[in-house]
């Protein structure tokens, strides 16, 4: 991965879209704004990021079916947070109707609860789609997960750096070029 050669910032998602990132089956986030982000939208702070899996609100009624299997509901976060990949944003785009989420339905593993509840949420607030290029950490990093990082907020700053300098794309250029020109023409032909 290209510098800087440490993170120290995180983006928060969902534990199973940050496998589905991982494994290269997905390279879409949908952001909005949590309840504690500034003015209640998401804003891009950070284009290089690493992401930090939750566990708490995720649920099987918001997931596709093929993802129910891989599932372990939780009551609370956990005490330590396995940090294995970083990301990049290369793309932002204002999602404007439903409907366009309907052509990427074969890119993401969320289901039409989850898609219908971002819409809804906060209407007034756009809604973005944000292609996000995946890497591997060289190794795993486990960190205490702080009352700091709780809450619902999309970005937590780290108390100290991760090293990613040897990290690896989950997907070659030739394919992630692919995926996002796909994904860009489907969306323009709406």
């Amino acid at each position: 991965m290209k510098s800087p050669n440490d993170f120290k910032v995180a983006l928060k998602e969902w534990a199973s879209v940050c496998a589905a990132l991982g494994d290269g089956r997905q390279i879409i986030l949908l952001r909005k704004g949590g309840i504690y982000e500034s003015a209640g939208e998401f804003e891009i702070e950070h284009r290089r990021f690493l992401l930090f899996p939750t566990y708490l609100h995720q649920n099987a009624e918001m997931l596709k079916s093929s993802e129910h299997a891989a599932l372990t509901p939780v009551k609370a976060e956990p005490d330590k947070i396995i940090i294995s990949l970083a990301g990049t944003i290369t793309d932002v785009i204002p999602m404007v109707n439903r409907r366009t989420m309907d052509a990427l339905d074969d890119q993401y593993i969320w289901g039409p609860k989850l898609i219908d509840m971002r819409f809804n949420y906060r209407p007034e607030n756009p809604l973005y789609l944000l292609l996000v290029r995946a890497y591997r950490l060289e190794s795993v990093e486990i960190i205490t997960n702080t009352p700091a990082y709780a809450g619902c907020k999309s970005w937590v700053p780290l108390d100290r750096p991760v090293e990613t300098k040897d990290a690896t794309p989950v997907l070659d250029d030739a394919e992630y070029s692919h995926r996002t020109r796909m994904i860009v023409q489907r969306l323009a032909s709406m």
